[in-house]
């Protein structure tokens, strides 16, 4: 074999891609396997739904949903499972965002299931957030649902990484971990027994920073809470809490105004910002790249404890 010439070293290969035409290129790849379990969803099942919050990883799939079907054209209804405790600016947006692409919006409450008597808090000031599971099964009895499609991550916490994307639940709902069907060659065994469902995870191998990539690549609208602006908050347990009617100041934490923006939305009791002047989908795409905390670790207090830990939420049928 001849030996290669200094000159050959230091010349790149013509087809060499640039950095951006490889982001690109990966983003392409992620988009088309999420537009293909969608319309697999769509194929397989004859009632699912689309889990929709109004957050930036629904609002991926969203858009992902809409290259896949077309505008006014998406053939599941989305569903929402409110705590009553969101942040308006989220709940507002989702409206808007549902009625532009002409899609049925379903939402249900955990208030409505607490004046049945099917979730009761342990006291007032509780989080609701892990009492969604009892309000998101009677959903799905309700309507009959046999595929709900979830934005959640492989990255965000341990227990989602051990989770296939097609997961099987059995008739109570429930996640059985140790009882997973194997996924070889994205072919997926979607059988169902009667009252059974599946919950289906479209993007599964995206990371937090696949996702805020596509969203500036995409210019996907997102609420305004995803963006650096002016809160204010008090320290505790390591988090920016913010100061709410929801979660007050404690006599002894001092308020302070810190320019935050939030990495994930979800229950106002338990969902905390971040420190950041982040102003645009391009800021956080390099400040996201500098994190060393998970997105739920650095944001929710109620990962904080081992009684509610993920995967026990996710055995109780917790989404």
């Amino acid at each position: 074999m001849n030996a290669r010439t200094d000159a050959e070293l230091l010349t790149p290969p013509r087809h060499k891609l640039s950095a951006h035409h490889l982001s690109n290129a990966h983003l392409d790849a992620l988009e088309e396997e999420t537009i293909f379990i969608l319309r697999e969803v769509a194929a397989a099942f004859e009632r699912p739904t689309l889990l929709f919050s109004g957050g930036k990883d629904s609002l991926v799939m969203l858009r992902c949903a809409e290259k896949a079907f077309g505008v006014g054209r998406i053939p599941y209804p989305l569903l929402m499972i409110d705590t009553g405790h969101n942040f308006h600016e989220v709940t507002d947006f989702r409206d808007a965002r549902a009625k532009e692409l002409g899609a049925e919006l379903i939402v249900r409450s955990v208030e409505d299931s607490m004046a049945r008597g099917s979730v009761r808090l342990a006291h007032p000031g509780e989080s609701r957030n892990v009492h969604q599971s009892v309000t998101l099964l009677e959903a799905i009895e309700e309507f009959r649902f046999d595929a709900l499609i979830g934005g959640a991550r492989r990255d965000e916490e341990k227990a989602r990484a051990k989770e296939r994307i097609f997961s099987h639940r059995d008739s109570f709902g429930q996640w059985q971990p140790k009882a997973q069907r194997p996924e070889l060659w994205t072919l997926f065994n979607t059988r169902l027994q009667p009252g059974e469902h599946f919950r289906v995870f479209p993007i599964s191998n995206w990371t937090e920073l696949d996702v805020w990539q596509y969203i500036d690549r995409e210019n996907i609208a997102l609420p305004s809470l995803y963006y650096a602006h002016q809160r204010a908050v008090v320290e505790r347990k390591g988090l920016l809490v913010p100061v709410t009617e929801l979660t007050p100041a404690r006599d002894d934490e001092p308020v302070q105004q810190r320019t935050v923006r939030f990495r994930t939305v979800g229950d106002i009791t338990c969902t905390c910002p971040v420190e950041s002047d982040a102003a645009t989908a391009a800021d956080i795409v390099i400040e996201t790249l500098a994190a060393d905390v998970s997105e739920r670790g650095a944001t929710r207090m109620d990962d904080k404890t081992s009684d509610a830990s993920m995967e026990k939420r996710k055995k109780d049928g917790y989404f």
